[in-house]
């Protein structure tokens, strides 16, 4: 199983690293076939704040990908605006789940595949996300079959308990919530996680 989170310049740490972690927690469980990658267009980028990473795989690789995660950042327009790109994401959501965090739903709005699906996005991306034409629902989650958004950084979690309930099953998304919650709150917060995306699928 392959997860690819594409990340680009300026991109936010929070959606790309959050989701990041928390995926790769299945490998560590024991499935070494269950691989996550960053994707980006150059082999190296530097997100909003200076941290400088590099990519496992380039775009064209991550669009053969069995998930595709959007991630956000401070260049999204930019990038939604370069055609050599966005030519480079090529993806199905009959084929693969598909997820975009904050500004990244604009780039998926960009690729065609929100027509006539609402979705999240964080607030200081909602006005120009909805002047493209995608309907905004104000709320951190929304799945709809294969597609999913999140709004907000810390909406991360939520995009990640979702890919991995719909690969391995709600019992394996609440272990990993469960494992990443802070001590004293662990079923508070692993339960408001999975209604999040229970209520919202």
């Amino acid at each position: 199983m392959n997860i690819a989170i594409l990340t680009f310049d300026g991109f936010n740490e929070l959606d790309s690293l959050i989701a990041f972690g928390m995926l790769s927690r299945i490998s560590l469980l024991g499935d070494k076939d269950w691989k996550v990658s960053i994707a980006s267009p150059t082999e190296r980028v530097t997100s909003m704040n200076g941290l400088v990473i590099d990519a496992h795989i380039d775009l064209v690789t991550a669009s053969h990908a069995d998930v595709v995660i959007i991630g956000s950042g401070m260049k999204t327009r930019e990038v939604a605006q370069n055609v050599t790109i966005l030519s480079q994401i090529q993806l199905d959501p009959q084929k693969q789940l598909i997820a975009a965090q904050c500004s990244g739903t604009f780039i998926l709005g960009k690729l065609g595949l929100l027509n006539n699906i609402p979705a999240c996005t964080d607030s200081t991306s909602k006005p120009w996300v909805q002047e493209s034409g995608i309907q905004i629902r104000n709320q951190a989650f929304f799945a709809q079959n294969n597609i999913a958004t999140a709004g907000g950084c810390l909406a991360s979690q939520y995009i990640s308990a979702w890919v991995i309930s719909k690969l391995k099953g709600l019992d394996t998304a609440r272990d990993v919530l469960h494992y990443f919650a802070p001590v004293g709150e662990k079923d508070e917060y692993v339960n408001r996680a999975i209604q999040h995306i229970t209520d919202n699928s």
